[in-house]
């Protein structure tokens, strides 16, 4: 996408974004929700690295992610009274299809080949390589484990320092 994408979405392609992700979170979480509390379940949301850290580009992006870390922590707080417990992952760069896709769109728009911005990419991120999709899992994983149980209303990033925080 060029860089006013965000800036040109009508509201019809707002409204997509916005059904895709957030509501679609939200809405499997309402449904789930009887039988989650009934099992004492747990539900991990994902957002993403631009939910604290916006930029114009990706306006959409950077507002769903932020919504979606909200929703968790909304869902968290009901989850105390009801023994479900919420959190949310908001991972880095993970190396992904739809990574590869938006380096493949991005990179001629920048006068890069494919394979300069995505070797390029962790170097001017800060970081010293893209995440695996395992990875991310690994710390979902966790996060319904017995080891956090009591973690609950979190919102943990994952992304080789790229933000220099949890």
């Amino acid at each position: 996408m060029d860089e006013k994408h965000n800036q040109t979405l009508t509201d019809a392609q707002w409204d997509a974004e916005l059904a895709l992700k957030l509501h679609g979170a939200r809405r499997l979480t309402v449904a789930a929700w009887p039988a989650l509390k009934e099992a004492g379940g747990s539900v991990v949301l994902m957002s993403g690295n631009s939910e604290l850290f916006p930029k114009a580009p990706y306006t959409a992006v950077g507002t769903i992610n932020a919504a979606i870390v909200a929703l968790a922590k909304a869902f968290s707080d009901r989850g105390i009274a009801d023994g479900v417990q919420v959190n949310s992952v908001l991972p880095g760069p993970v190396m992904t299809g739809r990574r590869q896709s938006y380096l493949q769109h991005w990179a001629p728009l920048h006068g890069m080949t494919v394979e300069h911005a995505t070797a390029a990419f962790p170097k001017e991120a800060g970081i010293a390589r893209y995440g695996e999709p395992e990875e991310i899992a690994e710390l979902m994983a966790f996060l319904v484990s017995p080891g956090a149980r009591w973690m609950t209303g979190s919102a943990l990033r994952m992304d080789s320092g790229e933000v220099k925080s949890v």
